[in-house]
């Protein structure tokens, strides 16, 4: 029992993790700004990961920004062998919970360069474009991931907020590893893009995969039902909706509490029926 009950999935054919990963952007501050108030319990969360086998996480150069970087190389380096850290470039932030894009190939060259040097690497095992730049060529973007892996800076290239259309054209591009998009229990607008990663056997990380908020609101009804049978709570019938959902998905629950880490890994252990899958099915809003 206990994550390995998740399954294995090989990120470009070759780096095998669980199935159920961590997302490290609620160790920073408010906003994901700066520095929490407890300088200390991003370490002992992330040190938690590992003793509950944990071998996936997810960071990117705007979670801080840069502070979640130094937040995992302070806490984890030198890396046990086998964890899985990637990270992502091609945001600007200028404030608490602003995010604007920029992807010109020569700042995410660099960006590239300072991850390497925040996580205290040679070699990033998984760099995603963190969101396409409108005033920046798409493939111009994904270019400059190219060549990064081609120089070995970088071992396999993702995507995250792309549509279908755009994966399909970076895949002419690079071999793609992995997309990160938004996608959970109730919102699946990007269906399309899971189902095409599905046939390319590519990683499908979904971000904000509990939607918190919306799961609130339903207490009473079909998921409250499922969770009730299982004595779960509905953020855990929601990850464990996901694992079921296809083989390619990897989703990366974040949290900045060693309890709701706990709670969030005993997902794996939870099995939905047919007829509970079929029931969550129609639950999107």
């Amino acid at each position: 029992m206990g994550i390995a009950e998740a399954g294995i999935f090989h990120i470009g054919g070759e780096l095998p993790v669980h199935r159920l990963g961590y997302g490290a952007m609620r160790l920073c501050g408010p906003g994901v700004w700066g520095h929490p108030a407890d300088r200390a319990n991003p370490g002992r969360v992330l040190s938690r990961c590992l003793e509950l086998g944990v071998d996936l996480i997810d960071t990117s150069d705007a979670y801080g920004p840069e502070v979640n970087e130094y937040q995992l190389a302070d806490a984890l380096h030198p890396y046990e062998a086998g964890l899985v850290v990637a990270t992502k470039g091609g945001l600007v932030r200028n404030g608490p919970g602003h995010w604007g894009t920029s992807g010109h190939p020569d700042r995410l060259d660099r960006c590239i360069n300072n991850s390497l040097r925040r996580l205290q690497v040679d070699a990033i095992d998984l760099y995603q474009l963190h969101a396409p730049d409108d005033d920046v060529p798409f493939a111009d973007s994904v270019g400059a991931l190219a060549r990064a892996r081609e120089d070995g800076r970088i071992r396999h290239v993702g995507l995250s907020n792309v549509s279908r259309e755009q994966l399909d054209e970076a895949c002419a591009i690079v071999p793609i590893a992995t997309v990160q998009n938004r996608y959970n229990l109730t919102v699946r607008v990007h269906e399309p893009v899971l189902q095409r990663c599905e046939e390319l056997g590519i990683g499908f990380l979904p971000w904000y995969p509990l939607a918190a908020a919306e799961l609130s609101k339903h207490d009473k009804g079909e998921l409250a039902e499922v969770a009730q049978a299982h004595g779960a709570t509905t953020s855990q019938v929601a990850l464990a909706w996901l694992l079921q959902k296809s083989p390619v998905m990897l989703p990366i629950p974040g949290t900045s509490q060693v309890a709701h880490l706990e709670e969030n890994l005993a997902a794996a252990d939870l099995r939905l029926s047919a007829d509970e899958m079929a029931r969550l099915e129609a639950f999107a809003g």
